[in-house]
């Protein structure tokens, strides 16, 4: 028997959005628990993060949670998940859900959303992995960044088909079919290249 996929949720900290926002994660944490999909995530107890790996857990799911010393108290780390894991920075952050992640789902966020999705994005662009990325656009959340990706390929700043890169679904359910049905990746790249 394989291992489980992990799925590395990108989302907002915020509890200061709207509730459908919130739901969304919550359904997508327990939807990701009945069908057998571990969860990493950046293991705040607060927002989209903490609605999230609530709803794994009420759904008996595997949720690992990382989380940089400096955002301990700041996010109100998620105690309560399978696997805790503190590390140094920021970027030791990013690493880590990386090397845990058969694949990536950024839900709705802020600027710290938009950092990881970015970095995980223009990795597949340079060739350095084949996880598959999704851009869940809730209620045409990333409708200003696709139209966005679209002016950086008019303007020739962008010469890759951005279907290349990620894929976007429009809600949690078909987020997880897709997840479900994608390949998993080839070998991975020593994250030391990242």
């Amino acid at each position: 028997m394989t291992d489980p996929k992990t799925l590395c949720v990108y989302c907002s900290a915020s509890n200061e959005v709207s509730p459908a926002y919130l739901e969304a994660a919550r359904e997508l944490g327990g939807l990701a628990a009945r069908t057998g999909l571990r969860l990493v995530f950046g293991a705040g107890s607060v927002g989209l993060m903490g609605a999230l790996a609530d709803g794994a857990l009420a759904e008996g799911g595997q949720v690992i949670g990382v989380i940089p010393e400096h955002l301990e108290q700041r996010e109100l780390g998620h105690r309560g998940v399978s696997e805790y894991i503190v590390v140094g920075s920021m970027h030791d952050r990013k690493r880590v859900m990386f090397d845990h992640a058969d694949a990536f789902a950024i839900l709705p966020g802020g600027l710290g959303t938009l950092d990881e999705a970015f970095e995980v994005i223009t990795w597949r662009q340079l060739g350095l992995h084949d996880k598959p990325i999704f851009l869940v656009n809730l209620s045409g959340f990333w409708d200003p960044l696709l139209v966005l990706i679209e002016h950086l390929l008019r303007e020739r700043f962008l010469h890759q088909d951005p279907a290349r890169l990620f894929q976007t679904v429009d809600d949690t359910p078909a987020l997880v079919e897709a997840v479900l049905a994608a390949p998993r990746p080839g070998p991975g790249v020593d994250s030391a290249m990242l």
